[in-house]
């Protein structure tokens, strides 16, 4: 059995009295790429901040890399390894790209990498972030989690609302993320053929409910569509 970076265990969860999520279970290996996909109103957002921490679970366990950590606060995941890029190409609109960068760390050598991965933010790093097209602030937000140095990296709809050449850099630079062996990513995806070609495993959730699960890449599109189906 290959070492697990995130063990969701028979988890529901929701809002209040509202429960969205429904005993659902979901591992993904260290190193690995996973993809959660549905319907709009499936749970997908849901389940993931119940991963980070944001929404406590009626029942069941969230297990990073083999520790409970269902009671934890998510400052506390996030010293844990864990990165999180929400919806809404989030960055501090009134400050340059540099500069939100450097609130993560100053150290040259870092930032030089994160823009090693991201190459067409180097000719913005002194305009202001809200200035950036929606795209630009997707590979900021994506950057300045990975300047936290996250084992676990999630992201949530990275290529929402964004221009198609630059949904292509993003899936690249996924792709090239899951391949490193030390980063596991786990991303909720509205694109199936996107999300399969970026990961290695797949769950489709709806309605609170995984109804579908497999090996990720291409080949398994028809199986999505099913899934999505139910």
């Amino acid at each position: 059995m290959p070492e697990m970076m995130l063990e969701i265990d028979g988890v529901t969860a929701g809002y209040g009295r509202s429960m969205v999520l429904f005993d659902v279970s979901a591992s993904i290996p260290v190193g690995g790429g996973a993809a959660i996909m549905g319907h709009n109103g499936a749970g997908k957002t849901t389940l993931l901040r119940v991963a980070v921490g944001l929404i406590p679970v009626k029942s069941g366990k969230v297990l990073l890399d083999g520790e409970d950590v269902t009671n934890l606060a998510p400052n506390q995941r996030v010293k844990r390894g864990l990165g999180y890029v929400p919806q809404g190409q989030l960055s501090f609109t009134q400050m340059t790209t540099m500069e939100n960068l450097q609130l993560i760390t100053t150290v040259k050598s870092e930032i030089d990498e994160v823009l090693d991965t991201f190459p067409a933010l180097t000719e913005l790093l002194k305009r202001p972030a809200g200035l950036l097209s929606g795209g630009q602030r997707q590979q900021l937000a994506i950057a300045r989690t990975l300047l936290t140095k996250p084992r676990l990296l999630i992201l949530d709809e990275p290529t929402e609302g964004i221009q198609p050449n630059v949904v292509a850099d993003i899936e690249q630079v996924i792709v090239d993320l899951t391949q490193r062996g030390d980063l596991t990513v786990l991303l909720v995806e509205q694109h199936v053929g996107f999300a399969l070609r970026s990961t290695d495993t797949y769950y489709v959730l709806e309605s609170g409910r995984i109804t579908g699960s497999g090996a990720g890449g291409e080949g398994a599109l028809d199986e999505v569509r099913l899934a999505m189906a139910v």
